[in-house]
């Protein structure tokens, strides 16, 4: 197994829906690792990882949302994400992975299953990969003012760009 570190260029964005608009917010600021072997063509073979992301990362490029963001999930006591893969299984040749791992969110931690497609670029690794997420499980109440009601399912989307260590 080659260790790879997660390189700038990685990316979390957030989606969600309102009553009102679109809520959609991004961090660029990801640690962590990947742990993967590739085969003699450069497909990846088995796949292991941590990422870990401060909640303070998170900006929408609203400065109200980003301050209602950041109090809802309590960023001072909960100031970060952490994603952690237990098991990662490849369903053919093509790089997609079915993922089984744990999300640490808000203080509480959920088992969490899914695909994520892996290829090799040059010395290092590209992963993407998508989940819808219900913030209720996590604890945290979406937002109520008014005629503004927030939907608790929240698709995140990952982007780690990850270079050999």
């Amino acid at each position: 197994m080659a260790a790879y570190t997660i390189a700038s260029g990685s990316e979390i964005s957030i989606g969600a829906k309102s009553t009102v608009h679109a809520i959609n917010g991004s961090a660029v600021d990801v640690d962590g690792s990947l742990d993967a072997e590739l085969d003699g063509g450069g497909h990846v073979r088995s796949l292991a990882g941590r990422i870990d992301v401060p909640v303070a990362a998170l900006r929408s490029g609203n400065p109200l949302e980003d301050a209602e963001l950041q109090r809802r999930m309590d960023a001072r006591r909960y100031p970060r994400i952490v994603g952690e893969v237990r098991k990662a299984v490849p369903l053919g040749d093509d790089g997609m992975f079915r993922v089984e791992g744990d999300v640490t969110f808000h203080g509480v931690t959920r088992a969490v299953e899914d695909t994520v497609f892996v290829r090799s670029e040059g010395d290092g690794l590209i992963l993407e990969g998508e989940h819808i997420f219900d913030i209720r499980d996590f604890g945290v109440k979406p937002p109520r003012i008014l005629m503004l009601r927030v939907d608790p399912m929240v698709k995140v989307r990952i982007r780690l760009v990850a270079e050999l260590a």
